[in-house]
């Protein structure tokens, strides 16, 4: 179990910076991010050490005659908890991915099985937009290419929220899809791929962008599947030179197209910087649950059978109905703790 030292240590940085933070000089947003950060660890930490007092006092109770009957009452209650109270509090102790509570960026592009596996790239994006709008996040779509029959070329949407990128970081990665096409006329299920990359949002103390090393070109914008034709030179695209890095965007507003560009940019090379660290990271283990290689077939949805299988956690739903149309919850709250285990088994090791 966890040092009780350790745990008193917690304890005493969080009433540091409870007192900090009311002091006139103090800098608000740091110790502001850190105190909540800390507060549902303190909250576990003092949660357990009350069900360790109250068995001590249940076991000080054993000894006085008048006392025994109920002290002999609570000790199998009280013992019984404290396994899920240790489990929750080593949880809690987990060092933080500090960008699980970041906005995103949702990439999908089409893999292999042509015209199909862009329609399959048009599902997953409705999909991920209804998981959005039942968790009550803004979803907007940043740049679309569209292929004649309304599949997708190419997609990226900006994901707003409490938590985004801590729930929709293990999506990235190739979902295959198995299912008779629309345009199969002998009813044989087809199979084909598309990739998701999810990536988190980069703040301005994450990226410093050096204006010699980017080129930024503006040209005549055709909105998503050539619809909303806009006659004036508005779309923007910005090519980072150090990089290869190429990033468009093609509102109507041409001010805001360099907004969304440059942020586009700095989410991509944020997410370079994080890549290399968890390749250092992971050097010397591999982790069952990936959220970094976009290579791998993560997931498979066989529409014939109505199934859904994650391949990382051997997980198989029969409910793909309901999941294409947004129901993600239990996949990825399993796939959490997935991630939550393999944590606390590299900790204790």
């Amino acid at each position: 179990m966890v040092p009780l030292e350790k745990l008193e240590q917690i304890k005493q940085r969080f009433q540091y910076i409870e007192a900090a933070m009311s002091e006139v000089n103090a800098d608000i947003a740091a110790l502001g991010k850190e105190y909540s950060d800390l507060r549902p660890v303190v909250e576990q930490i003092a949660a357990y050490q009350q069900l360790l007092a109250d068995l001590e006092e249940a076991e000080f109770m054993l000894g006085d005659p008048d006392m025994k009957e109920l002290a002999e009452e609570e000790m199998p209650i009280l013992k019984a908890q404290l396994p899920d109270a240790e489990k929750a509090l080593q949880i809690a102790l987990i060092p933080k991915d500090a960008a699980d509570a970041r906005p995103a960026m949702i990439e999908i592009r089409p893999g292999t099985g042509g015209e199909e596996a862009a329609l399959f790239a048009g599902d997953l994006l409705r999909m991920y937009q209804r998981y959005s709008e039942a968790r009550g996040w803004k979803f907007e779509i940043v740049e679309e290419s569209q292929t004649e029959l309304g599949g997708i070329k190419e997609v990226s949407a900006n994901v707003q929220g409490e938590g985004v990128f801590a729930r929709l970081k293990f999506e990235s990665g190739v979902h295959r899809v198995q299912r008779v096409p629309t345009t199969e006329s002998g009813g044989r299920i087809h199979t084909s791929a598309a990739t998701v990359a999810v990536l988190p949002e980069a703040q301005d103390v994450d990226i410093r962008i050096d204006a010699n090393d980017i080129r930024i070109d503006t040209m005549r914008s055709s909105g998503a599947g050539g619809q909303h034709v806009n006659t004036t030179d508005s779309a923007v695209r910005i090519t980072h030179l150090p990089s290869g890095i190429v990033v468009t965007s093609s509102e109507k507003s041409q001010h805001r197209n360099r907004e969304i560009a440059m942020q586009s940019l700095k989410t991509r090379l944020y997410d370079l910087e994080r890549q290399k660290a968890d390749d250092e990271r992971s050097a010397n283990r591999k982790s069952q649950v990936g959220s970094g290689d976009r290579s791998e077939r993560i997931r498979t949805y066989n529409f014939p059978q109505g199934r859904m299988t994650d391949h990382r956690i051997n997980l198989t739903l029969y409910k793909l109905d309901q999941i294409m149309q947004g129901d993600l919850d239990e996949t990825i709250d399993a796939l959490i703790s997935e991630h939550q285990a393999n944590q606390l088994a590299e900790m204790e090791g």
